[in-house]
């Protein structure tokens, strides 16, 4: 891509990956997003806990720019370690919520789900699991149906 010039003190918006790269050869200072703030993260927390279904989060990538901001960017980041806390928090909550809505879609053998608010990497850390149970509910229920004699059987 065609990024700058870059005038020194004056900011300007780059991907991530050049912003770490720089912050790393000690090139820039880097200005964490709006949502990366102890008071807006405890609200989203709060949110969170109070509500049974997914609250939208500030970044479809919270996760992941929680995780290379304060790892290489830390300094830059005011009260990093209660940011760190405060997002663990949130994320542990919200998978806690995708496991039990999981298992509940396997108990109550559902068809299909809504999974409104969900970032990627959440759905990414159940998905395996999901589609394994999904995959061994449609064997018992093929199973259970009756078919030709001639039908072999998976067990």
């Amino acid at each position: 891509g065609d990024l700058g010039p870059f005038n020194p003190g004056l900011p300007v918006e780059v991907p991530v990956w050049l912003a770490i790269n720089l912050k790393q050869r000690q090139k820039c200072r880097l200005i964490p997003p709006e949502w990366m703030d102890v008071e807006k993260l405890e609200e989203i927390r709060d949110q969170e806990r109070k509500e049974d279904t997914f609250t939208p989060m500030p970044s479809p990538y919270y996760m992941e720019l929680t995780k290379l901001l304060l790892n290489y960017a830390s300094d830059n980041i005011p009260k990093a370690d209660e940011i760190r806390t405060l997002v663990k928090d949130t994320w542990d909550t919200r998978i806690a919520k995708l496991r039990l809505s999981a298992d509940s879609f396997v108990r109550q053998q559902e068809a299909h789900a809504k999974l409104d608010n969900l970032t990627l990497m959440e759905i990414n850390t159940t998905g395996t699991f999901l589609t394994q149970a999904l995959d061994h509910m449609y064997k018992l229920r093929t199973n259970l149906q009756p078919g030709e004699s001639s039908q072999s059987q998976d067990f």
